[in-house]
């Protein structure tokens, strides 16, 4: 039995604008090296706006890329004194609404400071850090962080949007309901530190906001005492896939909260470098995330196991720093065509509506369709109050359609007809983190959050920017 490698699995699975009208470097940064502000057609420009997800490259008429939180601000600054929109860029895994050339881009790529207090269990992480780094450093100390499903994403992105953590999540809630300190750069170009007591409301909206109320240049947040997990993916076959996912449905009623998963329905083309048993082939993966004694998860596994025979089997006991093979997420740049919803419960009937939609009888193959479990902690409300509301839902649904361009229609009029299908039992919300930008609207923006929620954040979007400096994101209106 072929063990699931983490490369593979998914990897190969009018006015004028500022371009024009800025000066060579922004006089409020005379000091600064020329290099850290960055034209069209400058050496370094293009490396700043590498992305993951290549379905949207931004097109800024200036990067600054920013190795200090005083040159966010100076960025945020000079934006102010043209009139310009503000983006950030660490990692580009969640594009969302296009960046043109009337639009200073902050790159924080090169913000990578991480410091672990071991003895009160914190995490202190710049801008542009990602989940390895951080996992990495935590780890010696016995420690870990909510980290997301693979160690390329950026840390502050994720954790603003609410972070979702297929290993921990569970057990401990969103990432956003962690975090003890934010230091950001406001509209007015102010560099500030936000806590609990020193601004309620902006720390309520920072997490789970993301970048609508400034620009983050470093987070404090809780670590925990977790060194291993037993975990890792089963593929079956695709024929297998409503037997699995019945099982699943009726399975999760039962789990404890240490326990994390997900079941994805993809498909793999008919490629070289595919793993000879998933080469061509529709395949239903499960994926395990248990904190606690390996002979413990073991049990609890095994009722799925024995569904079918695996192709391949990979869930085993392993180290923390070992996260990233439960998903197996592609390490490459993709161009992936997202969509996402919420899910109320998985019924009989959801299940049947999933496997006729996008398993291996599917009308268009979607490359993935994850089904992911909620519950425990990531239903109860934190101790401090935040912004991430979808509290209620049972499950997520995401879809990832790899493709070039002639495939991107078809691969969009299949996730639709997928959303439509699996209405009946959608809560009508949406997880922030997983909008894509086909789900980009401030309409849509406005289903992340409950209506209370969404007005205090308005509220708030019209004390720290009014003028909506901050809106090429998942934009919030003043």
């Amino acid at each position: 039995m072929e063990h699931v490698n983490r490369r593979t699995v998914l990897g190969m699975a009018g006015a004028a604008t500022i371009a024009t009208t800025i000066p060579a470097g922004p006089a409020l940064a005379k000091p600064r090296p020329q290099p850290h502000f960055l034209k069209p057609g400058d050496l370094g420009y293009a490396e700043e706006l590498r992305v993951f997800n290549l379905v949207q490259t931004p097109n800024p008429g200036l990067v600054v890329a920013a190795r200090t939180a005083g040159d966010v601000r100076n960025a945020v600054r000079y934006a102010a004194s043209h009139d310009a929109p503000v983006a950030v860029l660490a990692t580009g895994h969640q594009p969302s609404v296009p960046i043109g050339r009337d639009a200073v881009l902050v790159s924080t790529r090169a913000m990578r400071g991480v410091t672990i207090d071991a003895k009160r269990r914190i995490a202190r992480v710049e801008a542009g850090a990602l989940w390895q780094d951080v996992v990495d450093k935590a780890a010696p100390a016995g420690l870990a962080p909510l980290v997301g499903s693979t160690g390329i994403v950026g840390v502050v992105g994720y954790t603003l949007g609410g972070g979702l953590s297929p290993t921990l999540g569970r057990q401990y809630g969103w990432a956003a309901d962690h975090v003890r300190r934010i230091d950001v750069v406001t509209a007015d170009g102010r560099s500030s530190t936000v806590t609990a007591t020193s601004d309620p409301d902006l720390f309520f909206g920072l997490r789970g906001g993301k970048s609508n109320f400034g620009l983050v240049t470093a987070i404090e947040f809780d670590l925990f005492p977790v060194t291993t997990f037993y975990g890792g993916s089963i593929v079956f076959a695709g024929a297998d896939a409503a037997k699995l996912l019945h099982a699943y449905r009726r399975w999760v009623l039962t789990v404890p909260e240490a326990m994390s998963s997900s079941v994805a329905l993809m498909h793999f083309p008919d490629q070289d470098g595919f793993p000879p048993p998933l080469r061509g082939k529709a395949v239903a993966m499960l994926r395990i995330a248990y904190v606690g004694d390996a002979a413990k998860g073991a049990a609890l596994v095994k009722p799925l196991r024995e569904v079918a025979t695996p192709i391949m089997d990979g869930v085993s006991q392993q180290p923390y720093t070992a996260f990233g093979a439960i998903h197996a997420d592609p390490v490459d740049p993709v161009t992936a065509f997202e969509r996402t919803g919420l899910l109320s419960e998985l019924t009989a009937e959801t299940v049947d509506a999933l496997v006729e939609m996008a398993g291996p009888g599917a009308p268009f193959p979607i490359t993935l369709t994850e089904v992911r479990h909620l519950g425990g902690a990531l239903a109860r409300e934190p101790e401090v109050p935040n912004a991430v509301s979808q509290r209620d839902a049972a499950f997520t649904v995401f879809m990832a359609g790899i493709t070039g361009p002639d495939g991107a229609q078809a691969a969009r009029a299949a996730q639709d007809a997928i959303i439509k299908r699996l209405r009946p039992w959608s809560t009508g919300g949406m997880y922030l983190n997983f909008m894509s930008v086909d789900e980009a609207s401030t309409d849509a923006v406005r289903h992340a959050y409950k209506p209370g929620v969404y007005q205090r954040l308005r509220k708030l979007k019209r004390r720290v920017d009014p003028c909506n400096m901050f809106r090429l994101n998942h934009n919030i209106l003043p």
